[in-house]
């Protein structure tokens, strides 16, 4: 079962540009442990798991994250002598998702595009032979995951990662040294599987939920000073409850005896992902958010990870948002002055009920205006 499993998670980690997490089987329990209904669908060089979600007065959706993982020549090279054998696979498992979703009374599908290549070999599939897929196909009103990744390659040596870093970032690095800022890996009591060789030395935490809390508090004080709204504590409880101990960790970062910083990261295959951070602003000047990247860094290295995902950016002024970008997007492109963005076509709907799909149009236009 494990050689099984562990084939299913390489295809994912090689066919998905941001290592693949949010299609594996590991973050489909997370979801189904919060309570959501999950599916999944598989064949020939393709995989989908897909999420249940409901919506007042207009009902059920699916969402598909990050997916689906379609093998496209390792986005590398051109597909277009690919096209054919690649339509008829994807019309194969498209439509089984899509007859999956009709026996769930399903109003619509949102997948997110892992490239333009895919993008494209799901329209030109002919899902629906009488129909146009431009009717059928449309772009969703708002994205789910972010459009622009910022990954950093960190199979260069410490020296040369620490050198490609714009300089700003590598002073407030130090900064946060020199204030004796302490960085660590919290363990978690009821975690499942082992704790990783590298990832958990020289942790002063031990195991207790004692950070866990105070990350839910550090959340708490990010959200109001940003205006967001944050998951519930739940949802992150449940991460550490299903979410095996060496995919998933809690990296703390202490001042003068009080936790002031933490990030929860995910590594999954070769890939390491900063997937929530939080900060008390009031010791925003001793730096500690970048200090504790950098020993995230340097912990991924350990494990093996030649990727580093800082997550979303917004490099491009063009996409339309209701968020502030701009302060995030530099602190996440300081740690690597020449990496480029790896972009996404966002989400899309295949549209299964248009009188349901209509009606949720209407009604997030009519949201827009308050």
């Amino acid at each position: 079962m494990e050689e099984v499993v562990s084939r299913k998670d390489e295809f994912i980690q090689t066919n998905s540009p941001d290592g693949g997490f949010l299609q594996s089987e590991k973050w489909r329990k997370f979801q189904e442990s919060f309570g959501r209904k999950t599916f999944h669908v598989e064949g020939e060089n393709y995989w989908a798991n897909i999420i249940e979600h409901t919506l007042p007065i207009v009902g059920k959706y699916f969402y598909i994250p990050r997916g689906p993982v379609i093998s496209i020549s390792n986005f590398q090279f051109p597909i277009s002598n690919q096209i054919p054998k690649s339509n008829y696979l994807i019309k194969k498992n498209i439509s089984e998702i899509i007859k999956l979703a009709k026996e769930n009374n399903i109003g619509w599908i949102r997948f997110d595009a892992n490239n333009q290549e895919a993008l494209e070999v799901i329209y030109k599939a002919k899902l629906f032979p009488n129909q146009s897929s431009a009717l059928k196909i449309k772009k969703a009103p708002h994205d789910m995951q972010p459009r622009e990744l910022f990954i950093v390659d960190i199979s260069k040596p410490e020296e040369e990662l620490l050198a490609g870093m714009k300089s700003k970032t590598r002073y407030n690095i130090r900064l946060a040294q020199k204030h004796g800022v302490g960085t660590f890996v919290s363990v978690i009591p009821g975690q499942s599987g082992s704790q990783p060789k590298g990832l958990d030395s020289g942790s002063s935490a031990g195991a207790t939920n004692k950070y866990l809390e105070e990350f839910l508090r550090l959340v708490k004080i990010t959200a109001q000073r940003d205006k967001i709204t944050p998951h519930p504590d739940v949802y992150y409880r449940k991460m550490f409850e299903t979410i095996p101990a060496e995919n998933i960790k809690l990296y703390i970062a202490e001042y003068n005896g009080k936790i002031i910083a933490g990030n929860i990261n995910i590594f999954f295959g070769k890939t390491a992902t900063y997937l929530h951070g939080a900060s008390d602003h009031n010791y925003k000047n001793v730096m500690a958010p970048y200090l504790l990247q950098w020993q995230v860094i340097l912990h991924a290295k350990e494990a093996g990870c030649v990727k580093y995902d800082l997550g979303g950016v917004m490099t491009d002024n063009q996409q339309p948002t209701t968020h502030n970008w701009a302060g995030i997007t530099r602190f996440k492109t300081g740690f690597s002055a020449t990496t480029v963005p790896t972009k996404f076509p966002g989400s899309y709907d295949i549209v299964i009920n248009p009188p349901r799909y209509n009606l949720y149009r209407i009604l997030q236009r009519i949201k827009a205006l308050f």
